[in-house]
């Protein structure tokens, strides 16, 4: 198969935030920043290569009736590595910022559902790729809606400065700023998206 085709799939045609519309608790609460966002994001993508990678490995050998807690088992215990990576080595500020929405990638839709719909149909090395793919389509829209967020809600991008403070609209920092610049980013994505 081509791994391109599974990466800008993943990127574009399935998008998990502007095509998919899952994952919206870590994408509404953690993009106050693009800095977050980011971060957000490739902690996900972390997970998703992991999981998706280890779960093709062991499709064969996992029962029927109990392939879903296996997954999760398999999801935790990568997610709990990744808390750990992360408390040790990652800046305060970002350990404070997504706070519990690390160990809720557990539970992210985004995850169980690349391992149920790909990992489990499909070799280690393309369901890698599609994690990969994945990921990346979840970090780059993290990151642009924290980004359009940040600009316009604190005048700054990555924490540099770029419009005035009297340009600043402290909606756009708070849930329904991020609501609403999610529903025009879904919008402009899914109109300018190439079939």
């Amino acid at each position: 198969m081509n791994y391109f085709k599974i990466i800008s799939n993943g990127i574009i045609r399935e998008n998990p935030i502007f095509v998919l519309t899952l994952g919206m608790c870590p994408t509404l609460a953690t993009t106050t920043s693009a800095v977050n966002g980011m971060s957000m994001g490739l902690a996900t993508m972390a997970v998703l290569i992991c999981t998706n990678t280890v779960i093709s490995c062991i499709k064969n050998i996992v029962p029927d009736k109990v392939r879903i807690p296996v997954f999760i088992a398999v999801i935790a215990a990568f997610v709990t590595i990744l808390q750990m990576f992360m408390s040790a080595y990652a800046p305060d500020s970002i350990n404070q910022s997504l706070g519990i929405f690390i160990p809720l990638i557990v539970v992210n839709c985004i995850v169980l559902g690349r391992a149920e719909s790909f990992a489990c149909k499909r070799t280690p090395i393309e369901s890698l790729v599609d994690g990969v793919g994945i990921g990346l389509g979840f970090t780059l829209a993290l990151t642009v809606l924290g980004m359009v967020r940040e600009i316009l809600g604190a005048g700054s991008v990555f924490g540099i400065s770029l419009l005035p403070e009297t340009t600043n609209i402290l909606l756009f920092v708070l849930p329904p700023g991020a609501f609403i610049t999610l529903g025009y980013l879904v919008a402009l994505f899914n109109k300018y998206k190439p079939e």
